[in-house]
């Protein structure tokens, strides 16, 4: 396809949807990093060998995958026509990643109760790590809820349609991306000792 042809508006529309997978590309490549330095530590000699996540951690998980399934019906009953399904769905999305957050901070109430902190003299190099990745990713998942928060203004005020959804979407991709993340990120947590 070319992409200097259509209108003005269709051209805005891929711009903007290849920025978001540069900035998409661009944390993969992050978290990439920061998964590649936490498997080169992990043959330390004062390495966590026995740690396992807290359980909160795969509650956590299981409410950002529901959330992605409530964001795909909230398009799917928008593009059907149906604004108050649209609108209940994305306030359910809005409120299971609410939840992931409040799961993620409960496991790290687990994981200080146990002895561990992010510094000082009871944190250990295996925590930094897990600490960092879960709160990049966490900021993250605060960036997604404001998009959110500007898809359910927008709904609100019956911007979007079949045919005018770029907003809607680029939010929808970029929800479903941290929501990949997280799933990719608890699994390695999980099984890389």
């Amino acid at each position: 396809m070319d992409l200097t042809q259509g209108t003005k508006e269709e051209k805005i529309g891929r711009a903007k949807k290849m920025m978001l997978w540069f900035g998409i590309i661009s944390l993969v490549m992050s978290f990439a990093g920061w998964t590649s330095a936490f498997v080169v530590s992990s043959s330390r000699p004062d390495w966590l060998k026995d740690f396992q996540l807290p359980n909160a951690f795969l509650i956590s998980t299981v409410f950002i995958v529901i959330s992605s399934i409530t964001f795909i019906m909230a398009k799917k009953a928008l593009k059907a026509g149906q604004n108050k399904a649209t609108m209940l769905w994305l306030l359910a999305t809005l409120v299971l990643g609410v939840f992931f957050i409040y799961n993620q901070f409960v496991g790290f109430q687990q994981i200080i109760d146990l002895g561990y902190n992010f510094t000082g003299p009871t944190s250990n190099v295996t925590m930094s790590y897990i600490y960092l990745i879960a709160v990049v990713h966490i900021l993250h998942v605060v960036v997604g809820l404001i998009c959110l928060l500007v898809v359910i203004f927008n709904q609100f005020k019956q911007r979007y349609s079949a045919s005018n959804m770029l907003g809607f979407e680029l939010a929808l991709t970029f929800w479903h991306f941290i929501d990949i993340l997280w799933v990719y990120l608890f699994l390695f947590l999980y099984f890389v000792r």
